[in-house]
């Protein structure tokens, strides 16, 4: 299969990578499909595919192309855009995709901080179980500002090391 920029590549090659990829990505607990179109995208020199060529490449049917991309889209690690000049869609992957990803994760951690606190006070601070929730509770408050303070170190190491974009 030949890239979108013209690059020649081993379609063998390129297939295993995606799949082995994908297995590594299905045992972290993603779904098959997405991760395959995933993998896909990420192998790509564009960065971008569309539809047809997901479809091709990983020999699937629109539709799972459709629903792989759908969920993609959810989780923040793919994006879709309108080639220029046609009605087709092209799924990208950016680089800054784990970023995005990890720090969507955000808002539902808030959420489950948010519930536990409610568990905490509904439960008893005091109670075996109000303790528990209150553990829980602050382990998620570390990891959040973890996370946070390891982003910011990412950025600065993603500058030096690969530049501004």
């Amino acid at each position: 299969m030949a890239e979108p920029s013209g690059t020649a590549r081993d379609p063998e090659a390129v297939s295993r990578f995606v799949e082995h990829f994908a297995a590594q990505l299905v045992e972290a607990g993603m779904q098959r499909m997405p991760a395959r179109v995933f993998g896909a995208l990420l192998a790509s020199d564009a960065g971008a595919l569309t539809s047809a060529q997901l479809g091709e490449q990983l020999q699937i049917s629109p539709a799972a192309v459709s629903g792989a991309v759908r969920y993609l889209a959810q989780v923040h690690m793919v994006s879709r855009e309108r080639e220029p000049g046609s009605r087709r869609e092209r799924y990208r992957v950016h680089g800054d995709q784990w970023y995005e990803a990890l720090t969507s994760r955000e808002a539902v951690i808030k959420r489950w901080e948010d519930a536990l606190r409610e568990g905490v006070t509904s439960l008893g601070a005091d109670t075996p179980a109000g303790r528990r929730l209150a553990e829980t509770l602050a382990f998620f408050e570390f990891v959040e500002k973890e996370v946070e303070a390891m982003m910011e170190r990412w950025r600065v190491h993603r500058e030096e090391r690969f530049g501004g974009e």
